[in-house]
């Protein structure tokens, strides 16, 4: 029933006429509670009860998922504890009923490039080569070569058409449209689905035309996880510890996961790609392919200068011809002290910090203006920092041009002759860099910033950034520890050790790495209950008003029992909300 509710999470059964010609899949208007409600075929029922309804009417022509479609809903619909009708809801993207009888197009093959080949000069690349080509089912790692991040995936896909199966790619973002996705355009053509943004009447349409088989290659974000591509040799994750890969509304699932369930359940080759993997996709103890050799710019530590200025940094930039420096936090300083009445710089709204940016001080946490929470005046004394100032100080000391890239700019590699000033939006799948020098500025963020993968997300970005150093380029890290763990992976270009401390880390925190992770709230009665279901690794309690909220970090034996339970707790009234995974 398409009612995502806990409470509601089961089967329904009713008549369906053999007139309709419904199915599996089929989207179907039933009698529910004295009223008019569409619901999804999921099948023949065993039984039928004393009084059985009849389907009213079919919705739309279009069977919206087959038989793996549905075993994959019903795996996120356990694994993250949603309702099945918010899952198959997320699979399509909104009807427009026009589209589902517009005349299809003719099918047009083209001939497929030229590929690089890469990948059978990796280690384990000749396995990875060879399940695709057989179509053997399995799960692999791919720690690319920051310069092969691109051409590794596009050699996977081609092989698998080669062996004439489909392949899936999910990348993390649309703007601007992602070297791996421009990549497989060119090689394959027509061939090729690019599911990336778009009107929801051009999404529907495009959604169509993949399930007619219209198309062997499928790229897109991740929404393209549930493609109705058939015939699937291939699945992969591009850039997979990147954040945009977690769905942040119900059903909440995280597209590492997604995915290799997908290639499990259809045997297909499931494919991880990351030149620094996460934490979690580490633990999954996958076939790594990596090179056999040292494909990493040299990396240098230096101690942070004033506002990020170390000498040799600064020496660096006056003979770079190309350069990217990141600067995490934008603006021109925070404010530190409002002149008017000496008191600490605090926002009047709620109180938070206030940063100045193009000339506009602002609050960091309400984005109000500016005001002093003492005395409301506008007048501040500035600590300074921010990218803003580094532009500056970069430019004085550069013999080419330095720019910022400034809010709402679409992020690029720097020209021939230029030096950009970027944050963590700013880094993106550009393709190889090529650049002279990469500068990774404020390292040390990282270790204050909240969040249990704040300093996973800062390093991902900070690898990605410096592998545009290839091939022959260098980068130049400001940190005050160079034996950080997180520091020395950017310097061998390796986060082995690094996830093996926020292995530790996490598991010292009581989320250890792999955990499965609820937020679940409810009524007054609802710890109490949840302690009767499993005995959690770490249960925290929070109760604000009449709501109690609980986050519980579980074994993964654990889960299906805990959603069980859950929805028997929902249907009682007990909990009100789930959300897996929440951000920590």
């Amino acid at each position: 029933m398409d009612r995502p509710l806990l409470s509601l999470d089961r089967s329904f059964t009713y008549l369906l006429a053999p007139e309709l010609e419904a199915g599996l899949g089929s989207l179907v208007q039933v009698p529910f509670n004295g009223k008019l409600t569409r619901g999804w075929i999921l099948g023949p029922a065993e039984e039928l009860g004393k009084r059985t309804l009849s389907v009213k009417k079919v919705v739309s022509p279009v069977r919206f998922f087959d038989a793996d479609g549905l075993a994959l809903a019903r795996w996120i619909g356990e694994r993250y504890v949603a309702p099945l009708a918010a899952v198959l809801g997320r699979m399509t993207p909104p009807r427009t009923a026009g589209e589902e009888t517009t005349t299809p197009a003719p099918v047009l093959r083209t001939d497929t490039a030229d590929v690089a080949s890469v990948l059978d000069t990796y280690q384990k690349g000749s396995d990875l080569l060879r399940a695709i080509d057989r179509g053997e089912p399995g799960a692999f790692l791919l720690r690319p070569a920051p310069e092969d991040e691109v051409v590794a995936i596009v050699e996977a896909v081609a092989r698998c058409l080669a062996a004439e199966r489909t392949a899936l790619v999910i990348v993390p973002e649309a703007e601007p449209v992602p070297a791996t996705a421009a990549a497989l355009s060119a090689a394959f053509g027509s061939r090729v689905a690019v599911f990336l943004g778009g009107s929801p009447r051009l999404r529907y349409r495009l959604w169509l035309s993949i399930q007619r088989g219209e198309h062997d290659v499928v790229v897109g974000t991740r929404p393209a996880v549930f493609a109705p591509i058939s015939n699937l040799g291939l699945i992969a994750v591009s850039r997979e510890s990147h954040p945009a890969h977690r769905e942040d509304r119900a059903p909440y699932y995280h597209v590492r996961d997604v995915a290799l369930a997908r290639a499990h359940l259809t045997g297909a080759v499931g494919l991880l790609s990351a030149i620094c993997p996460s934490s979690d996709a580490a633990a999954l103890a996958l076939h790594e392919v990596a090179p056999p050799d040292r494909r990493w710019p040299p990396v240098e530590v230096v101690k942070p200068g004033p506002e990020g200025r170390a000498p040799r940094l600064v020496r660096a930039l006056g003979v770079v011809r190309r350069g990217f420096v990141y600067a995490p936090v934008p603006g021109a300083g925070i404010a530190a002290v409002c002149r008017a009445c000496g008191q600490p710089a605090a926002c009047a709204v709620c109180g938070g910090g206030l940063r100045s940016e193009e000339g506009i001080i602002a609050c960091l946490v309400c984005e109000a203006p500016g005001r002093c929470a003492n005395c409301g005046a506008q007048d501040f004394g500035l600590r300074a920092g921010g990218a803003e100032r580094v532009e500056g100080w970069a430019g004085r000391a550069a013999s080419v041009p330095v720019h910022r890239l400034r809010n709402g700019e679409t992020p690029r590699l720097p020209s021939e002759g230029e030096i950009i000033v970027g944050g963590p939006d700013d880094v993106r799948d550009l393709g190889p860099g090529g650049l002279d020098l990469v500068a990774i500025l404020d390292a040390d963020l990282a270790e204050r910033r909240p969040g249990l993968a704040a300093r996973e997300r800062a390093l991902t970005t900070w690898m990605e950034a410096i592998g545009w150093a290839r091939p022959s380029g260098r980068a130049i890290v400001q940190a005050t520890r160079a034996n950080d763990p997180a520091v020395q992976a950017m310097v061998r270009g390796n986060p082995d050790r690094f996830h093996a401390d926020e292995a530790v880390r996490r598991r010292e925190a009581g989320f250890p790495v792999g955990a499965p992770v609820f937020r679940v709230a409810g009524t007054a009665e609802l710890p109490e209950r949840l302690r009767g279901i499993v005995d959690p690794i770490t249960f925290l309690i929070s109760v604000g008003g009449e709501r109690t909220v609980c986050l519980l970090s579980l074994q993964p034996g654990q889960v299906a029992a805990f959603g069980r339970q859950v929805r028997e707790l929902a249907v009682a009234g007990v909990v009100e909300r789930v959300e897996a995974e929440p951000h920590l």
